[in-house]
């Protein structure tokens, strides 16, 4: 068997920059925003975490693959990064329950990746930067046509992805016989939010991105949950609707990452691309409402405008990023309606926040 690990790769990013390492994963050309992850575990469940599509993962932990694959820790049914840069891709793993390694894992999907890059320099050089589109080559290796190739890949601003991971038909998830039943707007949902939901004995019916409210509320829902996703908010008008008339009906809802950017343009609050974005497991939020601080995972490369907030009469902030004071959690004023920009099912990362849930459940 060839030792893919050994061959040459180069990441071309958007503002010129080159970095030469060798190939991880499947052996071929990929094209996405890079942005970076600065957790120290979890890495499966990042690479299958929806929100991820579109997007080339620099992980700023040296060592990725070293305890191996299992497929119970998944968020979606495959991988939906559109690459990888690595410091150390571990191909030897250690631990009893996993069942393959990384390469195996990477190249059953077809990812591309690269691995040996400087990954501290490439993270300063994003950091300073901003977030922009990059190329994975192992196939490729002459620049110019390179850069002919990523000249091409359009920019995540104005991009719609969920209708892309979405399910394509509605599916029941959780005990039929459950206390509560709510619908899933499904624009890139993780599989453990709708673990934590079964735990707190909620029935769930998940519908496709561009499902009607129409068409949810003959299921007679007791409450309404809009999901994580990729992609820009500011795209999703048929989502934004959905949830308007969510509110209009006076229903329970509760909105996660895009679910919280959605209910922030359902209330004529604007949505706005990061510089960098917060993806990691150690940011650290204040809830203001109950003046405590929550350590908290989070995955998102849009934000809600602060300013709009401070001048609605609509919405009000529940949670702040202490890092840059970024809005964290809203809720309607006159509504039985609130969300959060990190995720409180936290997989990987803290259960500081799973107290949100309980929270949605209580409002039904």
């Amino acid at each position: 068997m060839i030792n893919y690990i050994k061959l040459p790769a180069v990441l071309l990013l958007e503002d010129g920059t080159v970095f030469h390492g060798k190939a991880a994963g499947k052996i071929g050309t990929t094209t996405g925003e890079i942005c970076f992850n600065t957790g120290m575990t979890g890495y499966q469940e990042v690479f299958t975490d929806p929100s991820y599509f579109g997007q080339i993962m620099v992980t700023t932990n040296a060592h990725i693959g070293n305890y191996g694959v299992n497929s119970d820790e998944v968020e979606s049914a495959d991988i939906k990064i559109a690459g990888l840069v690595c410091k150390n891709f571990n191909i030897a793993y250690s631990r009893k329950l996993s069942e393959k390694s990384i390469q195996d894992y990477f190249q059953e999907q077809n990812v591309v990746g690269i691995s040996d890059v400087d990954t501290r320099s490439l993270v300063r050089h994003i950091r300073d930067k901003g977030a922009m589109n990059a190329i994975i080559s192992s196939e490729i290796l002459d620049i110019n046509e390179l850069k002919g190739a990523l000249a091409q890949v359009p920019s995540m601003a104005g991009l719609e992805l969920s209708s892309q991971v979405s399910t394509q038909e509605p599916y029941f998830y959780g005990n039929e016989n459950g206390k509560h039943r709510i619908a899933v707007l499904d624009l890139g949902v993780k599989k453990n939010i709708l673990r934590n939901f079964d735990h707190r004995d909620v029935y769930a019916k998940v519908f496709p991105a561009k499902t009607s409210f129409e068409e949810m509320e003959k299921w007679a829902p007791d409450g309404y949950f809009i999901s994580n996703g990729p992609g820009d908010p500011s795209a999703m008008p048929y989502a934004i609707e959905t949830v308007k008339k969510v509110l209009e009906a006076d229903k329970p809802l509760f909105g996660i990452c895009l679910g919280h950017q959605l209910l922030a343009l359902a209330n004529g609050i604007r949505t706005e691309k990061m510089f960098n974005g917060h993806r990691g497991l150690n940011h650290p939020v204040k809830n203001i409402i109950l003046d405590h601080c929550e350590v908290t995972s989070q995955n998102h490369g849009f934000g809600v405008v602060a300013d709009d907030i401070h001048k609605s009469d609509k919405v009000e902030i529940t949670h702040l990023n202490l890092n840059d004071n970024s809005i964290e959690g809203i809720r309607v004023k006159d509504k039985k309606a609130f969300s959060v920009q990190y995720h409180p099912e936290s997989s990987p990362g803290p259960h500081d926040s799973r107290y949100l849930f309980d929270q949605f459940v209580d409002m039904m």
